[in-house]
């Protein structure tokens, strides 16, 4: 188990960060969110990394040699850290690892619900989650009232796939509305902004724009599940966008957008069964580009949640500077585009 040393933390937990004075005495104040991030600040964070590395593998280890087993689980909101999964997959020590798309406190109702029916009830297992599109879902009248509230012009299109991958090759930030919401804090291609991977400034452009974040923080890519091996190390099937691994270098002055300065990227791997329309996106875009994947960040502002309804979605498209607004089979185009 792990043991914890509480004299560096308030024993109340009370406070909004849990931590004591003798903490904040050893390391200094908290850095007030928005300022400027200081080397002390890098620092700590890269040695709490380091440690939480450490320690989470040597714990794995152990579990590997005392069960045996090959494949493991990971839950809890510390899988969220996909710096942390991309290590224990880099290890080595398991054929699989499967991280559910809401692994944190969130997610314990699932968790909790699957032990009542298989342990507690005796229920045979048949249920697999290869996708996290478990939420709500709005179809074409409750999409076009909304766009009529709006008093937004739109039309309908003929092949959404074709005419959002045409947008994205031509350098736009299009908003991607789909079926229903995914489940946990990760869009993966349905409630998502999409962009163009291949241009160098296509990840400033979005930050700039649209999400307002620290620059440091780089975007994910969504790639066909059959072609991700040949762009990323490591990775065969990540749906869940939970796994940093590098990119392979090869590859790396293709999709600049989605690429760290570490040469790294959180693939998200697309199934043309799980969500086959994302899938057609991506696939059309390669058709236009040669290169299989989108960059895709999720629809919102920072601070704010995923879009859900579809006002949510056309107040976002407009609070923004958002090009396009894919919704449903509707599209939704600025007068002036970036």
């Amino acid at each position: 188990s792990f043991p914890f040393d509480l004299s560096w933390f308030d024993p109340a937990f009370t406070g909004p960060d849990m931590l004591s004075r003798k903490f904040f005495d050893t390391f200094g104040p908290a850095r007030v969110p928005n300022s400027a991030i200081e080397s002390k600040h890098e620092d700590i964070a890269a040695s709490l990394q380091e440690v939480l590395e450490e320690t989470l593998l040597a714990y794995l280890k152990a579990l590997r040699t005392r069960t045996g087993k090959k494949n493991v689980c990971l839950s809890g909101g510390v899988v969220l850290n996909c710096v942390l999964n991309g290590k224990i997959l880099e290890s080595g020590l398991f054929d699989g690892i499967f991280i559910p798309p809401n692994p944190g406190d969130a997610g314990c109702a699932v968790g909790a619900a699957l032990h009542i029916h298989h342990q507690l009830n005796g229920a045979p297992h048949s249920y697999v989650m290869d996708h996290a599109f478990l939420g709500p879902a709005y179809g074409d009248s409750e999409i076009l009232a909304a766009l009529d509230n709006a008093k937004v012009d739109y039309r309908k299109m003929d092949d959404p796939a074709k005419e959002v991958a045409r947008l994205i090759a031509d350098g736009r930030i299009v908003a991607w509305y789909q079926g229903r919401m995914e489940w946990g804090p990760r869009a993966l291609g349905n409630r998502s902004l999409l962009a163009d991977p291949t241009r160098a400034e296509m990840r400033d452009v979005v930050n700039k724009w649209v999400k307002h974040r620290e620059d440091f923080r780089p975007f994910a890519p969504s790639v066909l599940e059959e072609k991700a091996p040949e762009y990323f190390e490591h990775i065969t099937d990540s749906p869940f966008m939970l796994f940093i691994t590098q990119v392979k270098d090869d590859k790396k002055a293709k999709v600049p957008a989605i690429t760290h300065v570490d040469g790294s990227a959180r693939p998200q791997t697309v199934s043309q069964k799980s969500n086959p329309l994302y899938w057609q996106v991506i696939k059309e875009f390669e058709n236009i580009t040669g290169v299989p994947c989108v960059l895709n960040t999720s629809f919102n502002i920072m601070g704010e949640p995923i879009v859900c309804t579809p006002p949510q979605a056309i107040r976002c498209f407009y609070g923004t500077g958002i090009d396009a607004l894919a919704i449903g089979n509707y599209l939704v185009l600025k007068q002036r585009m970036s």
